[in-house]
């Protein structure tokens, strides 16, 4: 039988001043509560989120899926919105989360998510629709996947209703905090493969790094995207190369420096 139910918002954040307030101020038409778990930021994260009076919890961050996983089991509900601190919902989402909050009839459900790269959203390149899963009830699932590219993994026969509008993500400002960012998450996810046992080969690096390009660009229509696509692209390309390159070295026995 379909219920009301309350609605605990969810975010992890390290020195995210630029973005929290505008996420904090989208969840706030559907939640009931938030909840920002922090590892210890050092710029004006934690005044902004006071100063919007959520329920601040500082926790040591040990990788994306943990702190995530961690975020949830500090909600007083068990319907928990989960989204990252450049993320916000469009009016249009924020509509039908409003809707199936008065009528909750499914377990989970998920939505297309519209990212923003050095101000341009991008239509293509392996970045839209990007569906997820970011509102559910956490007795059916949790956070998993491989670090740091987590995913919500639901119970064994659940499957999530797809909403409509458009979680907004406002990904990079600069091309240069792309390039950064993304050869940190490619020692993150070498690491996350040597732990599994995994082994990477020049083919591997080579063959992996030329399809994930071909893929996208040609594709999945980066080419449609002009020069942002073309950089985003080209990009994921190397981002894989790196991850595979860290990898044949820690296979090796040498060590990836932070």
């Amino acid at each position: 039988m379909s219920k009301p139910v309350k609605i605990s918002g969810v975010i992890i954040t390290f020195n995210e001043e630029r973005n929290i307030e505008r996420c904090l101020t989208s969840l706030k038409e559907v939640c009931d509560e938030i909840v920002v778990v922090d590892s210890f930021s050092t710029d004006g994260t934690k005044a902004i989120c006071q100063a919007h009076q959520v329920r601040f919890v500082e926790n040591t961050f040990e990788g994306h899926i943990e702190q995530k996983n961690f975020a949830m089991a500090q909600a007083t509900n068990d319907i928990v919105l989960s989204l990252d601190a450049d993320e916000a919902l469009s009016p249009k989402l924020q509509e039908s989360i409003l809707a199936v909050k008065q009528n909750w009839q499914q377990p989970a459900y998920r939505f297309n998510r519209f990212t923003n790269y050095c101000g341009q959203w991008i239509k293509h390149s392996g970045w839209y629709p990007d569906t997820k899963t970011r509102l559910w009830d956490r007795r059916n699932g949790k956070w998993g996947g491989t670090n740091p590219h987590d995913s919500v993994e639901l119970s064994s026969n659940i499957e999530a209703k797809h909403l409509k509008g458009d979680l907004l993500h406002y990904s990079y400002y600069t091309m240069e905090e792309h390039v950064l960012r993304s050869a940190k998450y490619a020692k993150i996810s070498a690491k996350a493969l040597y732990k599994q046992g995994k082994k990477a080969s020049l083919l591997k690096m080579i063959g992996s790094a030329g399809f994930r390009f071909v893929q996208d660009y040609f594709l999945r229509g980066g080419i449609r995207d002009g020069f942002y696509g073309l950089v985003i692209c080209g990009t994921s390309s190397h981002t894989t190369f790196l991850k595979y390159a860290y990898l044949r070295n820690l296979n090796n026995g040498k060590a990836i420096e932070e």
